[in-house]
Parts: C-alpha cells; structure tokens; sequence
C-alpha cells in the first residue's frame, strides 16, 4: 500500500516542482517603448528573454515601460533562454 501511495505521489512532485509555477509565460515587464513605430520591447517573465513588439497604437498608450504586458497571439516567444 506505501508504494502504491509512493507511486501516485512521484507525478506530482515533478509537476509540482516546475520553474515557472505562478508565472504566465506570455507576460512580461516592458522594458523599452518606441513611438515612432508604437512598439515595446518586453522581458518575458518565464524565459527573461526580450522581444519587440509592434502594437496598435491605443494599446501602447497604455503600456508603459516598468509595467507588466501580456502578449497573447505568439506562442513561442518565451522559449528562448535567458541571456
């Protein structure tokens, strides 16, 4: 019976122990703005790899450099690794 319990505890430890736990990898803190082009450049919160980004320019009025941003049509920007 221990390791029937031992057995069905091990998959949770290792879901459990994962990196970015409380993280949403599609969000980021802004680090850089641009106005001629309406683009931010953001730390990916998971990865800590940056990107730019060109939004539409009512969504730059509100994304200011230092606050957190959520990117969430792009997939794959978090999978790079940390510089």
């Amino acid at each position: 019976m221990k390791k029937l319990i031992v057995l069905m505890a091990m998959p949770l430890l290792f879901a459990c122990s994962s990196e970015d736990e409380g993280k949403d990898c599609n969000c980021g803190l802004i680090v850089r703005d641009n106005v001629k082009d309406y683009s931010v450049t953001i730390r990916n919160a998971c990865s800590g790899n940056e990107q730019t980004f060109i939004l539409q320019p009512g969504d730059w009025v509100n994304a200011h450099v230092g606050s957190d941003y959520c990117i969430t049509n792009v997939s794959n920007w978090k999978l790079a690794p940390k510089k």
